[in-house]
């Protein structure tokens, strides 16, 4: 159903050029995510809506099932990107110097990733519901914060992270960090 069609929204800010990376640009592909996240929460927010007017019905237990895919899985990979590969590589880059400030911000959005986490998991059981037919209203509170956490998270990331990393990271480390994002999505051909 068109309605539930993903919005065309960019993921541009400085120093990056859009939504079309690969793992030859880490840090593009990790903010082109942002847009594919931001999409997946505006689908969230569409699909609640449907609910209310029209209840469950294919469409909705569609979107549904899109959204749990995406959350499931690539969206999962993403923090697993960050905490397993950028942060360590930044705090590496750090080596010598003070790194309070990025250890802070570090720190900080590991915290929001285990808060979305629990999050999703409230908003998954949900959506887990729609799929088998039932309209079921009592995680509404959640997937407001749910959509509001991961937009000032991603703000963040592409407003200091990422152009921290831009500024710190060499080309040998940014190859190391696409490399590890290729193989945790099983991809072993380059």
């Amino acid at each position: 159903m068109d309605e539930f069609r993903s919005l065309d929204v960019g993921t541009e800010f400085p120093g990056f050029p859009g939504v079309a990376a690969g793992f030859e640009a880490p840090l593009e592909m990790l903010a082109a995510c942002h847009g594919r996240i931001r999409r997946q929460c505006a689908t969230l927010l569409r699909l609640r809506a449907h609910l209310a007017a029209s209840g469950v019905d294919d469409a909705a237990r569609n979107a549904a099932r899109g959204v749990i895919r995406y959350f499931d899985n690539a969206a999962r990979d993403h923090h697993e990107d960050e905490e397993q590969d950028l942060f360590p590589a930044l705090l590496e880059s750090m080596a010598g110097s003070d790194p309070v400030c990025i250890r802070q911000l570090i720190d900080s959005l590991q915290n929001d990733h285990r808060e979305l986490e629990r999050l999703w998991g409230i908003v998954r059981t949900w959506l887990a519901a729609v799929v088998r037919g039932d309209a079921a209203q009592s995680a509404m509170a959640e997937i407001d914060s749910f959509v509001e956490l991961y937009e000032r998270h991603a703000a963040r990331e592409e407003q200091e992270l990422l152009p921290m990393a831009e500024r710190l990271l060499g080309t040998e480390e940014l190859d190391a960090i696409g490399q590890s994002m290729r193989l945790r999505r099983g991809i072993t051909s380059f």
